[in-house]
């Protein structure tokens, strides 16, 4: 696949885009905050990045503890123009989790959370609206079989397709979908989708998995050049018909793509919009950073400190310009691709999306 055949005018704008996106880096104004409640989780997942177990040897971190830096946050910025989403291991585990939201919207936060809907009955998905709860991303990650092989319990996707239902009952919620594309749902795209459809779900995100944690050595978890160009034209087709917005995830430069089958260009806001607190208190962005990516602990330093004065290896990202990035085409767009593609020690990228479409 000849990946530089990009016209002028959209060469023109991602040099625009380029700009604006340089502009935002020397503002850093923080808009969205992950949470990472707890490492807990009712699952074990082949493809975690994290590795989270169900007891996990970190505790769950104190509220009181989190809301201190949300305080701190409050006194710089407009917490309005702030996103809170919970994450984890699995935010549901957490029995204080209406507690957390009402003590966010008094702080005049939004919040939402990320989860795998094992564990969402329709009475906690209730008491989580009353506690102020304003977006929430379920995962499905396939039909029955392939689901629970991916997720590893028998009944995950019966209770995620319950997850999927409630969403679809409440218009009010901002909500979407995530499926991690892989070896053994890849033709059910289109069952899928109809699926989504028939449940009224309007957002569909659909991601590859990256090569971290459990997914490092798995090939049933990755796909091939051509595998990856067809799910780029099964997303730019599902867009076309309008029937629910499907995107690509926001990692990687798209070359021909780019434009067509998410909102907006390639770009990864960590640290620059994107910050997060881990459950050990490690100040990061993106929780799927960590290693010599962590900026520092709320448990020794000021969160707003570190964001205005740390992440220097998120905002200033010329150390990427090496390996297969040295003499790309396109890096003046892609700038190394989403940090968390890169190796944490020796900063070499696992994973260029604009090769694999090469392949293609």
């Amino acid at each position: 696949m000849n990946t530089r055949e990009l016209s002028l005018i959209r060469r023109g704008a991602l040099n625009l885009f380029r700009r604006y996106r340089h502009a935002q880096t020397d503002l850093h104004e923080l808009t969205y905050l992950f949470w990472e409640c707890t490492l807990r989780c009712d699952l074990c997942c082949r493809h975690c990045g994290s590795d989270c177990r169900r007891d996990s040897i970190t505790g769950d971190m104190p509220l009181a503890d989190f809301l201190r830096v949300l305080d701190e946050i409050r006194e710089h910025q407009d917490p309005a123009r702030i996103t809170l989403a919970l994450t984890g291991g699995e935010p549901l585990l957490r029995e204080d989790l209406e507690e957390c939201g009402k003590a966010f919207r008094q702080r005049g936060f939004a919040w939402g959370m990320v989860t795998n809907g094992y564990s969402l009955t329709r009475e906690r998905f209730d008491s989580l609206l009353d506690s102020g709860l304003r977006s929430m991303t379920v995962s499905l990650d396939g039909l029955e079989e392939s689901h629970n092989w991916l997720r590893r319990r028998p009944d995950s996707f019966e209770r995620a397709l319950a997850a999927v239902d409630l969403l679809g009952q409440t218009p009010s919620l901002t909500s979407d979908v995530v499926t991690c594309v892989n070896q053994k749902n890849l033709c059910e795209l289109e069952t899928i989708k109809k699926l989504l459809v028939d449940r009224r779900i309007k957002k569909w995100r659909l991601f590859t998995i990256f090569p971290k944690g459990r997914a490092e050595d798995d090939p049933l978890l990755d796909i091939t050049g051509s595998q990856f160009r067809d799910l780029m034209e099964f997303i730019k087709q599902t867009r076309a018909e309008g029937r629910v917005s499907a995107s690509y995830s926001c990692e990687g430069f798209l070359g021909p793509y780019e434009g067509k089958v998410r909102d907006t260009f390639f770009w990864c806001r960590a640290g620059i919009n994107v910050g997060s607190v881990l459950a050990d208190g490690s100040i990061s962005a993106c929780p799927s950073l960590r290693g010599d990516y962590i900026q520092g602990n709320i448990y020794r330093d000021s969160f707003m400190d570190c964001w205005e004065n740390r992440y220097q290896n998120m905002r200033d990202r010329s150390w990427t310009k090496k390996g297969c990035c040295e003499d790309c085409w396109a890096y003046k767009w892609c700038e190394g691709n989403g940090l968390h593609l890169r190796d944490e020690k020796t900063g070499k990228v696992l994973r260029c999306h604009l090769r694999m479409l090469e392949k293609a």
